[in-house]
């Protein structure tokens, strides 16, 4: 399917577009909004930020980003994801830290956009996604233990030193705060799921705990005064850039770069299953880019595409990108109308609706296939994965999953199949096909797999013994590539039956193989004589020879 401008979207979008149309939308938008208010409150906290910024991000990711999107079901702002990188990253740097590393990988999705290298963010395979989703739900889940558990226990550099500090105990919990925890937990899981169509669980759950608090007046942490206003008094400018120490936020850049493509296309794959329109990926990764370079200005944190938010406008109706828009003001409205309420929501009950958050992120269906299956290299990388997400940094982890991904890659792909046999005349004449019978010294070696430089010793190895061999032809229909070390090999196999008296003939080598034959010069010094569409040709062809020659 070819490329669509942005205007050419916009053109089939609202095309025919009604008021009718609006009224859905306009539900859809609204229903978002209440689903994405108490997650934004959440994601901005536990970022490290405040629930104000994790507001602000939902507003502005919901007018930019879904004013540029590749899709009209994107819906983007503060994901859990998002918010286990930024966590560990406010710990070392700051809010400085987290707006320096949004506004660097803002920059890089959207040159990635622009150059269209969006289809690589597809070669991570499906074991090291479900490993680092695992690894960001745990790290979520641990970074939320204090608020739930009402305690300000030390830092740690990662989530794995986290879970150890509760070990070590040395802290008494605030069961006030865990019981309004609870009550959260409980309304998003007792809550029936045709009702959380209509009013989300979460916020109810919210709702719930912040009357029983009001009402008991118990003496717990809550978010704290909302302003209201878009653009928070903390917020990134220009001469807070550290400039000569950009390269320490080169690796957060690229984690939050690689994080928010691989959310935002995953959510794009999503929404294409539902609804029948492919996702624009480079134009989502611009729109992306574009909202994580403005956002940081605001005082915001890091956005992208959220596929709950998304699902729920697909599912309450929605037609287009004012989905996005509507949900977007409609978080505007709550902050000028619900902040004296929204100031007094427990972070106890914030960290209930993240920790349920966690356990859904789980991609459990896929870990259900990988274990119950017992596929042992993919458990390893979902294993090693998972452990580099939650003791190292996000970007390792990552690199670790798919290193270990491309070396499963190389040794799945590098035994090549040698089927090497002798011609046997009696049962070509019994196919029909005529020949004298007379020499037994052709063979025919049937190759199946990529002959490349990880391949070529197994290459080598099945024609270490050619004697008495006169014409060996080559089957290549089932090598659908060779590289430079391939071909090297196959010369080599060449001037080998030369020096013995022997020839080389190839049958139903694949364009794009015989243009590297070509390239190399292999056919010219074979010969375009001794390339043949069928084995059976070739083996008539070389009977011929060989026998000519013993007659001779």
């Amino acid at each position: 399917m070819p490329r669509r401008s942005l205007a050419q979207l916009y053109r089939d979008e609202f095309r025919g577009y009604s008021f009718a149309t609006f009224q859905r939308d306009a539900l859809a938008g609204l229903t978002v909004a209440a689903v994405a208010l108490p997650l934004a409150l959440a994601f901005g906290v536990a970022s490290g930020a405040s629930a104000s910024a994790g507001l602000v991000t939902a507003i502005l990711a919901g007018i930019v980003i879904g004013a540029l999107a590749g899709a009209p079901y994107q819906i983007s702002g503060p994901t859990g994801a998002m918010s286990a990188v930024l966590i560990m990253l406010v710990q070392r740097y700051g809010l400085t830290g987290i707006w320096v590393a949004g506004l660097m990988a803002g920059i890089l999705l959207t040159i990635i956009g622009i150059l269209r290298l969006g289809r690589f963010i597809a070669f991570i395979p499906s074991p090291v996604i479900t490993g680092f989703t695992s690894g960001i739900a745990l790290i979520i889940f641990i970074g939320q233990m204090d608020n739930f558990l009402g305690v300000a226990t030390e830092a740690a550099e990662s989530a794995m030193f986290k879970l150890l500090v509760y070990f070590k105990g040395g802290f008494v919990p605030d069961w006030q705060a865990v019981l309004l925890g609870v009550v959260v937990i409980l309304s998003m899981l007792l809550w029936p799921k045709k009702w959380n169509a209509k009013f989300p669980a979460s916020l109810l759950g919210i709702i719930l705990a912040t009357a029983i608090n009001a009402f008991v007046r118990w003496d717990v942490p809550v978010i704290g005064e909302i302003p209201q206003t878009l653009l928070l008094a903390e917020r990134l400018n220009l001469s807070m850039i550290p400039w000569a120490d950009l390269g320490d936020f080169v690796a957060p850049a690229l984690t939050i770069t690689a994080l928010g493509a691989i959310e935002s296309l995953l959510c794009g794959a999503v929404g294409s299953n539902m609804t029948g329109i492919r996702l624009q990926a480079n134009q989502e990764l611009i729109a992306q880019g574009v909202g994580n370079m403005i956002i940081p200005f605001f005082g915001g944190v890091p956005a992208t595409a959220a596929i709950a938010r998304a699902s729920v406008g697909i599912k309450s109706g929605g037609q287009t990108r004012m989905v996005s828009f509507i949900h977007a003001i409609g978080l505007l409205l709550s902050m000028f109308l619900l902040a004296p309420v929204m100031a007094r929501i427990p972070l106890a009950a914030l960290a209930g609706v993240l920790i349920v958050t966690a356990w859904r992120m789980n991609e459990w269906d896929g870990i259900r296939f990988i274990f119950g299956h017992k596929f042992k290299t993919d458990i390893l990388m979902f294993s090693v994965t998972l452990l580099a997400t939650i003791s190292l940094d996000l970007t390792q982890a990552i690199l670790i999953g798919t290193f270990l991904a491309g070396a499963k890659f190389l040794n799945d792909i590098a035994t090549m199949r040698v089927d090497l046999t002798e011609v046997d005349t009696q049962k070509l004449s019994q196919r029909g096909i005529a020949t004298s019978g007379k020499c037994q010294h052709v063979r025919v070696a049937f190759l199946t797999g990529p002959l490349f430089f990880a391949a070529t010793g197994h290459f080598n190895e099945a024609f270490s013994n050619l004697k008495d061999t006169h014409a060996l032809i080559l089957s290549m229909r089932g090598v659908p590539l060779i590289d430079t070390s391939g071909l090297e090999a196959i010369h080599r196999l060449h001037l080998k039956l030369k020096r013995q008296g022997g020839m080389l003939m190839f049958s139903g080598v694949h364009d794009n193989v015989m243009n590297t034959l070509r390239r190399g010069g292999l056919v010219e010094h074979v010969g375009e004589q001794n390339f043949f569409w069928a084995s059976d040709e070739a083996i008539v062809e070389a009977e011929r020879r060989v026998c000519n020659f013993c007659e001779s």
